[in-house]
């Protein structure tokens, strides 16, 4: 096996100092007024022998790894995989690669999760924060280093943050469905504190008060697996047959959800409409189409990488806070068409 080549190696090959290679390598060659003729022949030289940087030994001089942590709910998840897709184009687009970790909403893997990406010396963070870890965001911010929050936030913790006008969505949701004559419309969501979960009631609660109907809510445990999910949403369904529309606060609550209507023996949507907070691809081929509550994910993936690049560039101060609020898309398909003309 060949010896890998160093930049001590190209300096005595082509009988320059080690320094100014290691300033054409790093890209500043103009800034260190280095000739245009020599920045070529080495980089012509590096090129020819397929030089590759050690990248610790890089960092350790540059003081940047070019590395950024997506630290997310669940990465398997459609909403999570789909923002992490448009990301990491953008960041190989701009020369950082991404790490992918999934908390599962556990505070104690998500404390453990950012001690080791700390010891990896990564430069920045885009993280879904679990409760409970308040504590290891403000260190991080405290160290310097760049912090973007982003589907929900951690109150009291001033970060930046790139999120859904969550609120907006269900009152829409909520609003369409009772335009459209239902009477009896739930909410099934998860039993948590997180700030979207709460936004998503809130705007349901505020639609439904409006129009003087009565809430009817069933909230999930997050850690539920599908199946149990199911047998809550089917007895949900049974305790209350008046049920003429639900809206899921997640698209995985409305697989479930939408499993459970099938074993109630009902129609969609002549019996009961559906709407789902999150598009999924299933959606559009699910016969009825499932209408929903669509997050705009490429240009949520542009606000969050632009904001965390700004400051990784230091083109703008750690201290100056952004805070991008992005509106929702009702997306109406066959799950709710009847709705329109219900008795």
């Amino acid at each position: 096996m060949s010896k890998k080549l160093s930049i001590n190696d190209i300096a005595n090959e082509l009988h320059v100092a080690k320094s100014t290679v290691s300033f054409i390598l790093n890209g500043k060659a103009k800034e260190k007024r280095i000739s245009e003729e020599l920045t070529e022949r080495v980089l012509k030289f590096v090129e020819e022998k397929g030089y590759r940087p050690n990248q610790l030994a890089k960092s350790l001089s540059t003081g940047k790894t070019k590395m950024i942590c997506l630290l997310v709910e669940k990465i398997s998840d459609y909403f999570f995989s789909h923002i992490a897709f448009h990301l990491e184009a953008l960041a190989y687009k701009n020369g950082y690669k991404i790490i992918y970790c999934s908390t599962e909403n556990d505070p104690e893997k998500t404390r453990e999760l950012i001690s080791l990406l700390r010891a990896r010396h990564v430069d920045g963070y885009i993280i879904t924060p679990p409760p409970g870890i308040e504590t290891e965001i403000q260190a991080l911010l405290t160290d310097g280093l760049p912090v973007v929050l982003f589907d929900r936030y951690l109150p009291g913790i001033p970060t930046d943050y790139v999120g859904l006008d969550n609120y907006h969505g269900t009152y829409e949701a909520v609003e369409f469905l009772v335009k459209a004559l239902s009477k009896r419309i739930a909410l099934v969501t998860l039993n948590s504190g997180q700030t979207q979960m709460l936004e998503r009631r809130d705007g349901y609660m505020t639609a439904l008060k409006k129009y003087k109907l009565k809430p009817l809510i069933l909230k999930v445990p997050f850690e539920n697996p599908m199946e149990t999910t199911v047998k809550q949403s089917l007895q949900f369904i049974k305790d209350n047959p008046d049920i003429d529309a639900i809206i899921f606060a997640t698209n995985y609550l409305a697989l479930s959800g939408i499993k459970a209507i099938n074993e109630a023996g009902l129609q969609i949507p002549s019996d009961i409409g559906v709407i789902a907070f999150d598009d999924h691809d299933v959606f559009r081929i699910y016969n009825p189409s499932i209408s929903a509550i669509a997050q705009p994910l490429d240009e949520m993936a542009k606000q969050l990488f632009k904001i965390l690049l700004d400051k990784l560039e230091n083109r703008v101060r750690l201290k100056d806070l952004s805070k991008i609020i992005i509106q929702p898309e009702l997306i109406l398909r066959g799950s709710t068409t009847d709705t329109l003309v219900r008795k």
